[in-house]
């Protein structure tokens, strides 16, 4: 089981960019092999995928976020990134990270880091 703890968040102008980063304690095979995700939840509403990205690298992005966000991984850091450019203020969230194993189908959840984007 990895845990993951989430930073890089702040307050932005729309149009800038953020880059949040996501460090796994615990064992690094155990942590390639899991499917990183980042979501975000605004006040109010729902928590909703972001973007995740396999052991293999593969990737999927939420259609709001296409084309701005990327998300990327460093098995040797235990480390899942989620660059976020072209900001707006509807991208205004707390983003956490949410580490899967598929073999044992168990998850865990950073704290969260807010992310602001003003107008």
């Amino acid at each position: 089981q990895v845990q993951p703890v989430e930073s890089g968040g702040g307050l932005v102008q729309a149009g800038g960019s953020l880059r949040l980063s996501c460090a796994a304690s615990g064992s690094a095979s155990i942590f390639s092999g899991n499917v990183m995700s980042w979501y975000r939840q605004a006040p109010g509403k729902q928590r909703e995928l972001v973007a995740s990205i396999t052991s293999s690298g593969n990737t999927n992005y939420a259609d709001s976020v296409k084309g701005r966000f990327t998300v990327s991984r460093d098995n040797a850091k235990n480390t899942v990134y989620l660059q976020m450019n072209s900001l707006k203020p509807e991208d205004t969230a707390v983003y956490y990270c949410y580490s899967y194993s598929l073999p044992t189908r168990l998850g865990s959840w950073g704290q969260g880091t807010q992310v602001t984007v003003s107008s």
